[in-house]
């Protein structure tokens, strides 16, 4: 099979759930401008006439796929408030009319995403998606996201079709997925990774010490980083992520990718330019070639400028393809770099290295 690339998403993405507070509010950035902007710039570039990128339907689900991880209340729940058409679901997240339909089409297209990488009908799939869903708890909405979608599509072909059961999750996101985190924590059989920006004045959850629970211990794997974190140092996870994705052997490879660590993003302190995810899809791609035949899905969540929002999602399409990326003048920047910011992330890695060494042998050898 040639290389080929799948893309999952719906004209509704881009049209519906519109937010019903003005900017700079923090729900306001999680627009349908944000998969508009990303279409407009794959047709503008005759991305969909490539023979290598193909465009696949959605899954069609109901709510029996939901509660494979989320309650009957809160499914019930969220329809209310969508029959309402507005109302508080959850810590920063807004419904409107449309909510429980997209969210519910979001889940199908994640599905559709993993399906096809599964089911061999692509080498790699992206779902272009909203509202995200890492931070989706069981019985609530949370951080803009309603429905977990990654944790849906993992338990549905797991559990009713049979078709996968060892899976890897790269969380990229600027946020810490705390909903995928959560769900799978003592999970033998999903190994998370999640790299985020980590306020080390305060704390928060997503640091070191969370590494799962009973069967799943050694399974969740945070990597915090400071704000203002570059491309180099960010490009630094795969030092962890190389060796235990290789003792684990996963069968599927799944990012959960945001791009809210983009300089640009009015949400986000990191400093990441697109060169940064271009980098993490060469060394994600290859590791999935030596793993698991290559079969990697990423799933949109986070990321809200609409600038970095087509530019990152065309790069990370052109390098599965294997492609050269020419990237226009406002990435090619040169960022400051906080002097701190080498001993910060250094210090953190190796904490975490050595917590890790108590739960896989190859960690040793870093």
């Amino acid at each position: 099979m040639k290389e080929t690339v799948g893309i999952i998403t719906d004209k509704d993405f881009e049209v519906l759930n519109d937010p019903p507070y003005p900017r700079p509010y923090f729900e306001s950035f999680e627009s349908p401008l944000r998969i508009k902007r990303i279409m407009d710039y794959f047709n503008k570039t005759d991305l969909f006439e490539d023979g290598r990128v193909k465009q696949l339907p959605l899954t069609d689900i109901d709510d029996s796929v939901i509660e494979l991880v989320h309650s009957k209340y809160h499914i019930q729940s969220i329809k209310y408030l969508s029959d309402i058409g507005s109302g508080d679901a959850g810590e920063s997240v807004f419904i409107t009319k449309d909510t429980y339909n997209l969210a519910k089409k979001a889940v199908g297209a994640t599905i559709s995403a993993l399906s096809s990488v599964i089911n061999n009908d692509v080498n790699q799939s992206f779902a272009f998606i909203r509202p995200p869903g890492h931070h989706a708890l069981r019985d609530v909405a949370s951080g803009l996201c309603i429905f977990n979608n990654i944790a849906i599509a993992i338990q549905y072909l797991r559990k009713v079709k049979k078709a996968i059961n060892k899976v890897a999750i790269v969380d990229i996101d600027n946020h810490y997925g705390d909903g995928i985190a959560k769900f799978f924590y003592e999970d033998p059989d999903i190994l998370y990774f999640s790299i985020h920006e980590y306020d080390f004045d305060q704390g928060e959850l997503g640091f070191i010490f969370e590494v799962g629970e009973g069967e799943g211990l050694g399974k969740n794997i945070n990597f915090p980083i400071p704000p203002k974190t570059t491309d180099k140092y960010f490009m630094e996870l795969f030092d962890i992520v190389d060796p235990i994705f290789s003792e684990f052997k996963p069968e599927l490879i799944v990012v959960a990718c945001g791009f809210d660590g983009h300089f640009t993003d009015p949400i986000g302190n990191c400093l990441l330019t697109a060169n940064a995810y271009i980098q993490f899809t060469h060394n994600i791609l290859d590791l999935a070639k030596r793993l698991c035949n290559g079969k990697l899905s990423f799933v949109l969540e986070g990321g809200y400028s609409q600038s970095a929002l087509p530019i990152c999602s065309y790069s990370i399409i052109q390098t599965l393809l294997g492609d050269q990326v020419e990237l226009p003048f406002e990435e090619k920047i040169s960022l400051p770099e906080d002097p701190e910011l080498k001993n910060t992330i250094s210090r953190v890695k190796a904490e975490l290295i050595n917590i890790l060494k108590n739960f896989w042998p190859i960690v040793h050898k870093l």
